[in-house]
């Protein structure tokens, strides 16, 4: 079943989003994927930012970020576009940010003037490390958040330190404010009031990495990169021909019973390192060592064929032109594509929350710089000359 024709859950909510690069951008767009109205006011001739990485104002990276919304470019220095953003908050459900603390009241949007505007206005601030406090005022970014919330200390190898992975700190935050708006958002369907709403990169990073601390608090033990991963009893391992495979085994002793037989060793439980769950945490070295080994025997499509039949938990490790072409990925429809008037095929991965059995399928693709400014300030001329008829 799609999305087509049917009524998205935050239709008729009213966004106002003045965010740049990731995390105030991954708020509106998670509100947008729900049916919300996003407005996202940029600076003329430049505006986000990340829509000029590597030339241009329509980078992938400004795309990933910025679908589902509208465009307006305003200068709110100027009295003229000062007047226009003001018309949006005094209409608008949710206001977003994510400026230095300190900045939005120097461009005119700090909290206490939008409120005077719309006291039922529920308005998100964003930071990295919070608006007050020693390090408020510190830039932040994505590795810096993953580091000072103890996370990145769990993804970097010891044996060859560096950053891998994609930017998990900024889209994370953006949820979390998602989430925490969304949540003012019903609270005011009971008062009529507003909330200010306020996250930071350290704060939601910190939550995300719940499991370590609660190990540190509740059991004294530091985590490291290793330590879920031997927990969990997880795996990637070569195949024949040079792909890989995710094994992620838990510790359902039947998964195991189910590999020994897929990979033809009867005897693997003979061998005292091996035998029970405690003692493959223990010797997970060795276990990778006597896996490697096997796997590299046999191409990918084989181990997947062996282990699918013995209903072990696996799935090939596959890159991101690959990922979307698996036959499950394929009949979930993951991906959704528009087409943009001048920018031409848009495609993305589709939200993963569906109603009611529609997939979210219909996509608007991300704006162009200032591309709806016209129209969105004709509808607003033609709201205030019905006030002033009335």
């Amino acid at each position: 079943m799609t999305a087509a024709g049917a009524r998205k859950v935050l239709e008729g909510v009213r966004v106002v989003e003045q965010g740049t690069f990731i995390t105030g951008p991954a708020a509106g767009m998670l509100l947008g994927d729900l049916g919300a109205d996003v407005i996202k006011v940029e600076m003329p001739g430049t505006g986000d930012p990340f829509r000029a990485f590597k030339g241009g104002l329509y980078s992938p990276h400004f795309q990933t970020y910025n679908r589902n919304k509208r465009s307006i470019a305003l200068d709110t220095k100027e009295a003229r576009d000062r007047e226009v953003l003001d018309a949006l908050i005094a209409r608008a459900d949710i206001y977003i940010q994510n400026f230095r603390p300190g900045v939005a009241d120097k461009l005119g949007v700090g909290e206490a003037r939008l409120r005077a505007l719309n006291p039922r206005l529920v308005y998100c601030a964003i930071s990295g490390f919070g608006a007050t406090g020693p390090a408020a005022g510190r830039p932040a970014y994505d590795t810096v958040a993953q580091a000072a919330s103890g996370f990145l200390k769990l993804l970097v190898n010891p044996e060859n330190p560096r950053v891998v992975g994609p930017a998990i700190a900024d889209a994370l935050t953006g949820f979390y404010a998602a989430y925490g708006a969304m949540g003012a958002l019903i609270e005011r369907g009971r008062t009529d009031v507003g909330r200010t709403v306020e996250v930071s990169m350290l704060e939601a990073m910190a939550h995300f990495n719940l499991d370590a601390f609660t190990h540190w608090f509740q059991a004294g033990e530091v985590m490291g990169p290793y330590s879920r991963p031997s927990v969990s009893q997880s795996y990637v391992l070569a195949c024949a021909d040079g792909r890989w495979i995710a094994l992620h085994m838990s510790s359902p002793e039947k998964f195991w019973q189910g590999l020994a037989r897929a990979i033809e060793e009867p005897h693997l439980f003979d061998d005292a390192r091996f035998a029970t769950r405690e003692a493959r945490i223990a010797n997970q070295e060795a276990l990778i060592g006597y896996l490697g080994e096997r796997f590299a025997r046999r191409p990918l499509a084989h181990w997947c064929e062996r282990l699918a039949g013995e209903d072990v938990p696996h799935a090939p490790m596959y890159a991101t032109d690959e990922a979307l072409e698996d036959p499950q990925a394929r009949h979930l429809e993951l991906m959704a594509s528009a087409v943009h008037p001048t920018m031409g095929l848009f495609r993305t991965v589709r939200s993963p929350v569906s109603f009611d059995g529609a997939r979210a399928l219909d996509v608007r693709p991300p704006p162009t710089l200032d591309e709806h400014g016209a129209e969105i300030r004709a509808a607003l001329a033609a709201a205030h000359a019905t006030m002033a008829a009335g």
